[in-house]
């Protein structure tokens, strides 16, 4: 459908629209879509298509593993580890603002059957103070508590990077108690560029770990889980189960190789990109947020007394792109499809929205 020029809002025309929704936005650049197109493929159900295969052993010595498994999806990956950790009427431990609960669709209790203790923490971090004051004792009445999961980077905490000796502190715990221990490690790339400690470092106390590619590196749909050679075996049955089965699946393995190769370097741009957007959000009247928290590439920014829909709307008519996050708070995401002069741009048009409404 045609809009007539008179329908879009002076402010956009000419312009260029920038999409702060999410890191899941970008598009694959032509020396992607050239590795896509040259791939050599199989058929991955056989474990057959060498590209995925490649990929697969690169992400095992990569993040210091026995074994990885290509997955479509980061939600995938998440809900099969809590599968094959876990016996239908057990509980896990999370925390409450965690992607496995908040996003993934009840996913735990529908293909798991587990029930969910929600903890709440600081920016993301269980402790094991936590876990023990929570672990249920063996009882012929209580579910078992099993399993315990967190997330690092962790999105509903504005991308903070879990303190890695706190990390190690937990996983100690955990091993002691007899629990399981996961890491929904989506956006584990940012915490490496932002915190320095080598991937393998990061993942190294976890039972497993779910990482996402087409997020921070760019890759139109993948992730992988990561683990011991037996656990990625079971895991691969419960993909089949999953409908996570693919095919000729060196496709997308190949755009994963290329970011691998070009994007996972450049992540500290998106950081720096997401403080300039902090910074100057800091400085505009509707806006309520401290700077200083912005550690990766997500800004949450509180909105006052005005509604996070009105103004997404508002900035979406001077073509910035970003989501209402709960009901009072806002999201915008940097990634590799936007630069430090968008940002720029971005906080021009916004400061122009807001000269409009006064």
């Amino acid at each position: 459908m045609r809009i007539a020029a008179a329908a879009i809002p002076p402010i956009l025309l000419g312009m260029k629209t920038l999409d702060f929704r999410s890191d899941t936005v970008t598009r694959p650049s032509p020396g992607m879509r050239q590795a896509i197109a040259q791939a050599e493929v199989g058929d991955d159900v056989f474990s057959d298509d060498p590209t995925v295969n490649r990929l697969e052993e690169r992400l095992a010595n990569l993040f210091g593993v026995e074994a990885a498994l290509f997955v479509p999806s980061g939600t995938m990956g998440n809900q099969i580890c809590i599968k094959v950790h876990t016996q239908p009427g057990e509980e896990m431990l999370c925390d409450r603002e965690c992607h496995v609960v908040n996003y993934e669709v009840g996913g735990p209790v529908q293909h798991a059957g587990v029930m969910v203790n929600l903890l709440t923490t600081e920016r993301g971090m269980l402790t094991p103070e936590m876990v023990t004051a929570n672990l249920r004792p063996k009882s012929l009445h209580s579910v078992q508590t099993t399993l315990v999961t967190v997330e690092n980077t962790h999105n509903r905490h504005g991308g903070a990077v879990l303190p890695h000796s706190e990390v190690i502190r937990l996983g100690h715990t955990c091993h002691e108690l007899g629990l399981r221990y996961h890491l929904d490690g989506a956006r584990i790339w940012n915490a490496h560029a932002a915190s320095g400690v080598p991937l393998a470092e990061l993942i190294a106390p976890f039972d497993s770990a779910s990482v996402c590619f087409s997020k921070g590196l760019g890759a139109p749909v993948g992730s992988a889980i990561l683990a011991s050679r037996s656990f990625i075996d079971t895991a691969r049955r419960e993909r089949k189960l999953f409908g996570g089965g693919l095919r000729q699946a060196g496709l997308l393995a190949a755009a994963v190789e290329y970011a691998l190769e070009h994007n996972l370097s450049r992540l500290q741009q998106d950081h720096e990109n997401a403080r300039r957007l902090a910074n100057g959000l800091s400085n505009l009247s509707w806006f309520e947020l401290d700077p200083t928290t912005v550690e990766t590439n997500i800004v949450i920014v509180r909105v006052g007394q005005r509604s996070p829909t009105e103004v997404v709307a508002r900035l979406a008519e001077a073509g910035v792109l970003v989501v209402p996050f709960g009901t009072d708070k806002i999201r915008l995401v940097t990634h590799l499809d936007l630069s430090a002069a968008d940002c720029e741009e971005a906080l021009k048009r916004i400061a122009t929205v807001l000269s409009r409404a006064a």
